[in-house]
């Protein structure tokens, strides 16, 4: 029981990778594949600790190479070793590299094209505007009310109720909602937004709210443009958990 990271931690750690399809991510220092970027344009893959930064390089045909680095950070379960273990803990969580984990579970991996290059150009379906008034009452059934977004939401720890809703600034077209129950941490799933009365117009007016709630913990809230969140095909967040202070 003297080394608590080592014990209670996993070898690796689940990163996700934003980029171009197609795009391969390789371990620089080991000069191994990690993980290819899918047609959704992400990747996930567990991605060995270790106690310095990760040094990766992604590359595509066509498109420049470039090098990331994936930062590392002390973990909480190190600092249980002054409690239980002492140096002897202490020296066995260095010597795994458990003591340590990457710094972000998301890491943007998107290349530029060469100078020479022929890109195929992305297909992008616009929103077209409505002919007749829309309101929450008489949804339009639009492109931006049935848009389909990729949700990804996780926590240190994890284990984070996710609840979600609906702030309108035009509450004639789009009303708010209560909060809903989604799930608990990480969250990764492919969802449409299902706002009735959403536009291309309105969507600047309305954003959506992400509460994460963990017994013991403060509650955090991050909010996200909606039509920002449309153009950028996501809503992301990772939520670093504060312990309640007790008086």
């Amino acid at each position: 029981m003297s080394s608590c990271a080592t014990l209670f931690t996993k070898s690796s750690q689940e990163v996700t990778f934003k980029g171009i399809p197609g795009t391969a991510i390789i371990d620089k220092d080991r000069n191994t594949p990690i993980a290819e970027v899918g047609s959704n344009g992400f990747a996930t893959a567990n991605v060995r600790k270790k106690l310095k930064s990760k040094n990766l390089t992604a590359q595509k045909d066509g498109y420049q190479t470039a090098d990331y680095t994936l930062d590392t950070k002390i973990q909480g379960w190190f600092w249980g070793n002054l409690v239980l273990g002492g140096i002897p803990g202490m020296a066995i969580d260095a010597a795994t590299g458990k003591m340590m984990k990457y710094s972000t579970d998301m890491l943007d991996v998107t290349l530029k094209p060469l100078d020479n290059a022929v890109v195929q150009e992305e297909i992008v379906i616009p929103m077209a505007p409505q002919s007749t008034p829309v309101t929450r009452e008489r949804p339009g059934a639009t492109e931006a009310e049935r848009a389909i977004l990729r949700w990804y939401v996780d926590s240190d720890p994890r284990g984070a109720r996710i609840y979600w809703r609906v702030i309108s600034n035009v509450p004639a077209e789009v009303k708010n909602t209560n909060e809903t129950y989604l799930t608990t941490t990480p969250l990764e799933e492919t969802r449409s937004f299902n706002i009735p009365g959403l536009t291309p117009s309105n969507a600047n007016n309305v954003t959506i709210e992400i509460k994460v709630t963990k017994r013991g913990y403060e509650d955090q809230v991050k909010r996200y443009n909606v039509r920002q969140a449309i153009d950028q095909q996501e809503i992301s967040g990772f939520f670093e958990l504060v312990p309640k202070t007790t008086k």
